[in-house]
């Protein structure tokens, strides 16, 4: 059934091994850096108990009756992704901000799994019962699910037998009830999740068909030997009238040391086998990069709100050099939604039974939305202008005599007054141009993967075959020119 916010909260034990600024952290959900975000992720699953937002939320399953998250739910039709893209933009209103890490982009990569079952069962058949499992488990258990991929990767031109071999989790050693892994793994959200997908990051096995390094399994957060090194929060920096987004949106990035823990069997997917490693990287992202993708509509949506508003009370809005920026910026974002809708109307049954979204117009509208947001961004920067970077902070407004003279100065007419435009520069200002704002572009460049393993996913997914014949027709090629392609 699905879980309270409450209940979420009880389930991350107040025993996690968690430091942040070189503290350590007695309770997450308490904590001022990790409260706000730890209370969206609680309201996300209120949500699904509220009349308002039960129904977008949530389902009946229609052999128990339960309950159960729209998020976690394995698409079947067309018409689960309108109900994940709805579940979404609901979760997005209600945090006033783009939230990222909140579960429904990351259990997609089980799903890709999920596709791979033939591979699994050649190699050992407990690994595809294994993934059916926590597939129904994160259903019915409603869990907070994460996904752990990036190593540190030391130096990037050895192997990682020639190196520290900690610095990409491994294979220590087997037991009678499971495997020992040791190493490390980046992954936002990790502190105050249920679970995480732990995977490998690289690629190139060097044609070798087993490693200690190709290992994937699930992981309980509450698992002992974990320890969480996490990085400053933006939450606190700064009032929450002078930085809204950072105090209520920061997603908290976490080093997650694996210190020889214990992975039963049961949560082993896979285990020194190259192969479902390789085939698990090219196939990571078949699901989760549509609602990842979709974030970057909200981003859009609040770049143009921002500059708009910002344009409408300066009196700038009629210039023509204004509002072809402003188209700018509404071309990218519906280039994105259109990509996403194409991918979800071009849908086909993947090799698991699930309905999968056109690889190639997602993978490109993926692209799309990474490699424009520093543009996108600059754009709505130049929109909002320099006041963005000069005005004061809220605590002089409302000094008797500072708040006199900005008052003055700030106030335009009746309509727009000091405090409105104060709250308006101060929201444009967290999110395009603070630490914070600095921070959500880089992730969002990064979080799957770099733009070249970004386009990689296109040029795999790509049907090349149209173009090439069409030229072989027009210009008249012979059937000669017909072979394998080429490396």
């Amino acid at each position: 059934m699905i879980r309270t916010g409450q209940q979420y909260k009880e389930s991350l034990s107040s025993d996690r091994q968690i430091w942040i600024d070189g503290e350590r952290v007695k309770d997450v959900t308490a904590h001022p850096q990790f409260a706000p975000i730890v209370g969206i992720r609680a309201r996300i699953h209120d949500l699904a108990h509220e009349a308002a937002t039960q129904d977008v939320m949530s389902y009946a399953d229609p052999e128990t009756g339960e309950r159960h998250s729209v998020a976690c739910r394995p698409p079947l039709t067309q018409r689960d992704w309108h109900d994940k893209r709805a579940a979404v933009d609901t979760v997005l209103d209600e945090a006033r901000g783009v939230v990222t890490r909140v579960g429904d982009e990351t259990v997609g990569e089980m799903w890709s799994l999920l596709d791979g079952q033939r591979v699994l069962d050649e190699l050992d058949p407990r690994f595809s019962g294994n993934i059916r499992r926590h597939v129904a488990r994160s259903v019915t258990e409603d869990l907070f699910h994460v996904s752990a991929d990036t190593d540190p990767k030391g130096d990037r031109s050895k192997r990682p037998q020639d190196q520290d071999p900690d610095l990409l989790l491994r294979v220590v050693r087997e037991t009678d009830s499971g495997i020992v892994v040791r190493g490390a793994k980046y992954e936002t959200a990790a502190a105050y999740a249920n679970q995480a997908f732990v995977k490998p990051a690289v690629a190139d096995w060097g044609g070798t068909e087993l490693s200690e390094y190709a290992v994937g399994f699930i992981v309980d957060m509450n698992t002992k030997g974990l320890k969480f090194l996490c990085r400053t929060g933006f939450a606190g920096r700064g009032k929450p009238e002078d930085y809204p987004l950072s105090h209520r949106v920061d997603e908290i990035d976490t080093l997650v040391v694996f210190d020889d823990v214990e992975i039963p069997w049961e949560d082993v997917l896979f285990h020194r086998h190259t192969k479902a490693a390789a085939l698990l990287r090219t196939t990571l992202h078949r699901y989760s990069a549509l609602p990842f993708t979709h974030r970057a509509l909200r981003l859009a949506d609040l770049m143009i709100g921002a500059a708009l508003w910002n344009v409408r009370q300066t009196g700038l809005e009629r210039r023509p050099a204004v509002r072809e920026k402003l188209a700018q910026l509404a071309c990218y974002r519906e280039s994105v939604n259109a990509h996403l809708t194409a991918a979800i109307a071009m849908g086909t049954t993947s090799p698991g039974g699930l309905f999968m979204p056109d690889q190639s117009l997602l993978h490109t509208g993926r692209v799309l939305a990474c490699s424009q947001l520093p543009q996108m961004t600059h754009l709505a920067r130049e929109l909002c202008g320099g006041q963005i970077c000069v005005t004061p902070d809220s605590a002089s407004f409302a000094d008797p005599e500072a708040g006199r003279w900005l008052e003055k100065f700030y106030s335009i007419d009746e309509n727009w007054v000091a405090d409105d435009r104060r709250k308006l520069l101060a929201f444009a200002r967290d999110l395009l141009n603070s630490d914070y704002a600095g921070h959500r572009l880089t992730f969002q460049l990064f979080a799957q993967g770099p733009p070249f393993a970004q386009l990689a996913a296109v040029y795999h997914a790509f049907d090349w075959s149209g173009p090439l014949d069409l030229v072989r027709d027009a210009a008249g090629l012979s059937d000669r020119v017909r072979g394998p392609e080429r490396d």
